[in-house]
């Protein structure tokens, strides 16, 4: 009789998730917008005349169906950052990964089902450097709603969108850029939630400003959109409590300080606890690079501001400003990053103990030959690269790995991505950009390599930050999954010694990992979901020099583990 009662309450709580399950639809017309920011006029590419973009929310187990309807002048792709995409990667977004462009005047509908996930994520163009303008929050509530946070209900829940701002057109940018070889011109300003704010010219009415009351809690969802920069964040005379991360939640972090690199969220409750008066909030750069030689590339040293403005304050009274740490204050910067840790409920995912497949993968910059097309290109030195492996990854162009790995297409990429860098050397020593014997190591090879890997096998990665060209950060995503920071560190990866410090009991959860500056991070993530996944540098200036590689994950042994035949209105080349 137990047993019956059992089943029956089972199959109850199932029909009825399924019943609370909706289907959440929008459209989204992407076009030409005129905004003003910093005394001049400009054209941007847009969604819905919004910038930034509407705010997607569903709730965990929902379908979310997109139709993009593109009436802009430029091919274009809308990637769901963060969402698994459980058997729907013809979904995920990646230009040429897993579906080539929408052009002017067609349309895509992206439709798929978020499951298993809660918390803070975005969505944003994922095709040359338009979602610098064209993204958007995508917040996804548990299924019963608030009352199943775990942790303190807020009484407002604000999403913080920060980006970065150029006065040219960033399609402009992005040409200059590859015909002299180089990187993108630095931005001429950061934004919090589509406004830089009133430290800069003619900015004062396009600063964000958030009213609060004295004694509320308010969830700040927080998201770096920024294209080529981490950021440090902070709100004058508050604090914060970390309570999730990559839409994964955390053990309650106390904090003055965020530190977000591009594609993360972080998920944290601020209670409105000062004096009551006005108070910036105020984001500027990390920039990890050190000290030359070799000299320190250009950056954007500004800063954004917003108000944080209590109901019962003046509003004729000047904002208190934070005490901001250090462009390049590391220590701040790794300690955020480092002191994570997830909260690990009993329905929660827990770290794999056995690895199938290791791969040690370098992350960093190098040079290739001019192309014959990059005129303004320094034929004797080269054109800026970046690579993982000394792989530099080229994007297809006839058609997305994902169609030629579901047809079974030849030509379109190979399966030899290595497990290994070619040569292994000092890697964090600023000596291989001296040494004339280490020359060979800043060339690299350029090739549309991926990686096959069997379904449900456990990857362990070492990301190995190099010195060629300078050491620096690199916020690494990793489409389609989420995986488990399991250790991190300075210098060169010891084995012996970072296995020591393994977090295999409540290691953090990330889609995106900040790869220490001259350091390694090892992570770890079940490939339980067929299709192509790009794993990629999210500073958008190192994706395009190729900082990127992708998992060819084969379908499983079911129905339920195979990935269908793409939409019919799949966009094709």
């Amino acid at each position: 009789m137990a047993r019956s009662m059992l089943i029956l309450a089972i199959a109850l709580a199932f029909i009825s998730s399924m019943v609370d399950a909706a289907v959440v639809e929008h459209t989204f017309h992407v076009g030409n917008l005129t905004v003003r920011r910093l005394c001049r006029s400009k054209v941007i590419t847009a969604v819905n005349d919004r910038y930034p973009g509407p705010t997607i929310d569903v709730h965990e187990g929902d379908t979310l169906v997109v139709n993009v309807i593109n009436d802009s002048p430029y091919n274009i792709t809308i990637h769901w950052h963060g969402i698994f995409q459980i058997l729907s990667a013809w979904a995920d977004g990646p230009n040429m990964i897993t579906q080539c462009p929408i052009r002017p005047g067609k349309s895509y509908i992206y439709k798929f089902t978020v499951t298993g996930q809660e918390g803070t994520l975005w969505w944003h163009a994922h095709a040359s450097l338009l979602r610098a303008t064209v993204y958007g929050a995508l917040l996804i509530r548990p299924r019963q709603g608030t009352q199943g946070y775990p942790f303190h209900q807020p009484d407002k829940e604000v999403p913080i969108l920060l980006g970065e701002w150029w006065n040219p057109n960033l399609v402009d940018v992005a040409n200059q850029a590859f015909l002299t070889g180089g990187t993108p011109n630095v931005s001429d300003a950061y934004t919090i939630n589509g406004k830089p704010g009133d430290l800069y010219p003619c900015s004062k009415k396009h600063t964000y400003k958030l009213e609060v009351e004295e004694g509320k809690t308010y969830l700040l969802r927080i998201i770096n959109a920024a294209l080529d920069n981490q950021l440090f964040f902070k709100i004058a005379g508050h604090h914060f409590t970390v309570v999730a991360a990559d839409a994964s939640y955390t053990k309650p972090y106390k904090t003055d300080v965020i530190v977000i690199a591009p594609g993360q969220t972080v998920d944290a409750l601020m209670v409105a606890d000062a004096a009551p008066a006005r108070y910036y909030m105020a984001a500027l750069p990390y920039i990890s690079t050190p000290n030359p030689p070799p000299p320190r590339p250009a950056f954007d040293n500004t800063t954004t501001t917003g108000i944080v403005q209590y109901k019962s304050a003046l509003p004729s009274l000047h904002p208190v400003m934070p005490t901001m740490p250090s462009f390049f204050d590391n220590a701040v910067a790794f300690r955020f990053f480092s002191k994570l840790t997830a909260l690990c409920r009993t329905e929660d995912r827990t770290v794999p103990l056995h690895v199938d497949e290791r791969m040690f993968i370098t992350v960093g910059l190098g040079l290739v030959a001019c192309q014959p097309t990059q005129s303004l290109c320094n034929q004797t030195q080269g054109a800026l690269a970046a690579s993982m492996n000394n792989v530099s990854f080229q994007f297809p162009t006839t058609m997305s790995l994902l169609e030629a790995h579901f047809k079974g297409v030849k030509g379109v990429y190979t399966a030899d991505f290595p497990h290994k860098p070619p040569v292994f050397f000092d890697f964090t020593n600023a000596s291989v950009n001296a040494v004339p014997a280490l020359q060979p190591l800043m060339f690299t090879s350029q090739a549309t390599k991926v990686k096959k890997i069997k379904y449900n096998a456990t990857v362990e990665m070492v990301l190995q930050d190099t010195a060629i060209l300078g050491i620096e950060s690199h916020p690494m995503h990793l489409h389609g999954f989420d995986f488990f920071v399991v250790a991190q560190g300075f210098g060169n990866y010891d084995q012996a010694a970072a296995e020591k410090s393994y977090n295999l009991v409540d290691p953090q959860m990330r889609n995106t990992i900040s790869v220490p500056t001259g350091g390694w991070a090892v992570i770890r993530f079940i490939a339980n979901n067929p299709g192509v996944w790009i794993m990629h540098c999210h500073l958008d200036a190192h994706l395009s020099l190729g900082l990127a590689t992708a998992f060819e994950v084969e379908n499983g042994p079911t129905p339920e583990s195979t990935l269908p035949p793409p939409p019919p209105d799949f966009p094709t080349c």
